[in-house]
């Protein structure tokens, strides 16, 4: 029982991990420009920076790991979902 408590901590953070790559394939295979998809990022962000202060002031390396991962990856994906909005937006010429 006792590895198997050891090991939770590392199976969270790896299902923790493969959801957010599953997330960020999905944004790149619809090429969303999805407002809801950018809240949630920074949203999530916000959430992430918490706990990896918290992580850190508690020396937990796999939350430390899984925080620090998922910020990394929220941040491509929301610089990923910015960068489709302005590649959408079409700039309408200016009529007299």
């Amino acid at each position: 029982m006792s590895n198997f408590v050891s090991s939770l901590p590392y199976t969270a953070t790896s299902f923790s991990i493969f959801s957010r790559f599953i997330f960020m394939f999905l944004l790149y295979k619809n090429k969303s420009t999805n407002s809801l998809s950018l809240t949630v990022s920074l949203l999530s962000m916000c959430s992430s920076s918490m706990w990896l202060y918290y992580s850190l002031y508690n020396n937990d390396f796999p939350m430390i790991l899984r925080s620090s991962t998922e910020l990394t990856l929220l941040t491509i994906s929301s610089v990923y979902i910015i960068n489709n909005k302005l590649k959408s937006q079409t700039i309408l010429p200016i009529t007299n």
